[in-house]
């Protein structure tokens, strides 16, 4: 699935090099960091960002000139090219194809770079936005929910939004707000203690006693304001579910 950030992050903006500044240098410093090639991301391509680029070069089979070329950028980005390949429907439904694409985010590794909420793959699913304030939890699960219905060329059963409670209003204006999931594909929903919503992710597996999940702006411990795309297992307790 194509999107407009996904075509800003992805497209090379010609050679980056030493003595260049601006939005392609922090580009560049953002995905050196995320292949662990740690560099300071200050927009400005000095010394530094030129080692760091040669040692990702020499580590990736690419003559180890410094100046990041198109096959360079190419390299750096591949990830997040992966992660928006698109997945054979072969028959699958809509749950399913969500869970297959959420799986293939996950491979790629999503995480921030450059500070709280930030970074190539916080821009992607906030359609260009990253900052402080762009929690991407809902992001994240209605990114891959379109890319699922794309797949199959239908209409998502709730908006893309980038607020739970947005979703959760949404989904209880269409009966499909529930108290558990139906399969994997759903979603599910954190419930506050006054009735709003504080995280939402993707259901992978149902059980009786616990769901899996894959989403977004979370870590091992299921911060609702992580830094990471990850794999968890969660209760039922204050949850709800929207039933695709």
């Amino acid at each position: 699935m194509t999107t407009k950030a996904s075509e800003e992050e992805l497209q090379f903006p010609g050679e980056i090099k030493r003595g260049d500044n601006g939005a392609a240098v922090k580009r560049v410093q953002e995905w050196l960091c995320l292949h662990e090639v740690h560099v300071g991301i200050d927009n400005g391509f000095g010394p530094a960002t030129e080692t760091a680029a040669k040692q990702f070069q020499s580590e990736n089979g690419l003559p180890s000139t410094g100046v990041v070329n198109q096959p360079t950028f190419d390299a750096l980005v591949q990830p997040m090219r992966n992660a928006l390949q698109d997945v054979q429907p072969d028959g699958k439904s809509l749950g399913e194809l969500v869970v297959a694409y959420a799986r293939q985010h996950l491979a790629q590794r999503p995480m921030e770079e450059g500070g709280d909420n930030r970074g190539p793959w916080v821009r992607l699913y906030m359609d260009g936005e990253d900052g402080v304030d762009e929690k991407w939890c809902a992001g994240f699960a209605t990114f891959i929910l379109n890319q699922a219905c794309a797949t199959l060329n239908q209409k998502p059963p709730v908006r893309r939004a980038f607020a739970c409670d947005r979703i959760a209003d949404d989904a209880d204006d269409k009966g499909i707000l529930k108290k558990r999931p139906s399969k994997p594909g759903d979603l599910f929903l954190v419930l506050r203690s006054n009735g709003t919503h504080a995280h939402i992710g993707i259901v992978t597996g149902v059980g009786q006693e616990a769901f899996q999940t894959i989403e977004g702006n979370t870590n091992d411990d299921g911060s609702a304001n992580g830094f990471e795309v990850a794999a968890r297992t969660r209760g039922y307790d204050a949850k709800q579910f929207v039933v695709i």
